[in-house]
């Protein structure tokens, strides 16, 4: 067998110091025989899983720590990896241990030999199957699957799995059209493709989690929403704006409920309640953007605060813009008051959208 490296596996990681050493175990025992690299790509854990990486790599010169400062989530974790790697075949299994790593050989082998572009564990088909999901997370998946199947070239049995192989040529090739966002890597490079890739299907068993705590949440299902979103309808208006857009919606919900609360019911002057209901949308806002907009780079600490004031003044600017062009519009350029109104919501809305992705979450 020839020693040329065939394959790079890229263990993503996020708080993983209770797994990774178990994980990076079994992935040799299962490859063993197949010459390999093991990439952990590290989202800067506070547990310590990238110091536990580089110890074990300092005996053993086939495993690699990629240590992300600043940056964070599971599909630009797989890029990182993938542009570092050195094998013919990149391959992704969770680091959880809830992936079957046992059929490692099975999933890589139809990619090595050419009989397939993309390999994907599934737990749909032939006698695959998950471990101790309850039915709503069961529910939640089979849902999640038959939307992404709507819109797919390929035809995968499982487009939410997280365990594949492809030809690191292919990765690499379709990263330029990647969006980079969220946990679902395997859908992000299928939607990329131009056209439907050469398939496997290696079914397994997706384990409980032993140790650890599961990712999974509501801010999760919004990215993958937002990312089927953005490969459907995102070149006319992107996912991230519409979802602020949504946000800001409710907001003026907010607001106004604040007001009446204030103003109607506390008997608080219109220009005091008029200043809270106005702070109250505010936060609400940038709360709920934090949580679910911007959710893959969100604000924690120090940084929250240091955001709500950032956030904050930058709405008030984009206040003063809205008010200025709607007067504008209406008292020199003779449209009409709806029409006048819209068009400085729309001037309000892009400025708080492209300014507090830049100086509020930091990402334009």
């Amino acid at each position: 067998m020839t020693n040329a490296l065939q394959v790079s596996l890229i263990l993503p990681t996020r708080n993983e110091a209770g797994n990774i050493a178990e994980a990076i175990r079994r992935a040799h025992e299962a490859l063993d025989g197949i010459p390999h690299e093991i990439i952990v790509v590290d989202d800067n854990s506070p547990d310590g899983t990238a110091d536990l990486v580089r110890s074990i790599a300092a005996d053993d010169p086939s495993v690699r720590c990629i240590q992300r400062i600043g940056r964070r989530g599971l599909a630009s974790a797989c890029i990182e990896g993938a542009l570092s790697a050195a094998g013919q075949v990149v391959a992704v299994m969770d680091a959880d241990l809830q992936h079957d790593e046992t059929i490692l050989p099975k999933l890589v082998q139809p990619v090595l030999s050419g009989e397939a572009e993309l390999s994907v564990g599934t737990r749909y088909s032939g006698g695959g199957g998950t471990s101790g999901w309850s039915e709503t997370r069961e529910a939640q998946s089979e849902w999640a699957t038959r939307l992404a199947m709507r819109f797919l070239k390929t035809p995968l049995s499982d487009p939410m799995s997280g365990f594949f192989a492809i030809r690191a040529e292919t990765f690499r090739a379709l990263i330029p059209n990647l969006s980079g966002r969220g946990f679902k890597i395997l859908l992000d490079l299928v939607f990329a493709s131009p056209e439907a890739l050469t398939l496997h299907e290696e079914p397994f068993v997706f384990r409980g989690r032993e140790k650890g705590e599961s990712k999974l949440d509501t801010p999760t299902a919004i990215q993958y929403l937002m990312m089927l979103y953005d490969r459907v309808m995102g070149h006319i208006i992107p996912a991230r704006f519409a979802l602020f857009a949504i946000v800001g919606g409710l907001g003026v919900a907010v607001h106004m409920l604040a007001l009446i609360a204030c103003y109607q019911l506390l008997g608080m002057s219109f220009l005091a309640g008029q200043s809270v209901a106005v702070m109250s949308a505010m936060t609400f806002n940038f709360v709920l953007n934090n949580l679910l907009t911007f959710s893959d780079v969100r604000l924690k600490g120090w940084a929250l605060l240091r955001g709500w004031v950032v956030f904050c003044l930058i709405c008030g600017l984009g206040a003063i813009a809205n008010v200025g062009v709607a007067s504008y519009l209406f008292s020199e350029t003779g449209v009409m008051w709806t029409l006048s109104a819209l068009a400085g919501i729309l001037v309000g809305a892009v400025w708080n959208f492209v300014m507090s992705s830049r100086f509020t979450w930091g990402q334009l």
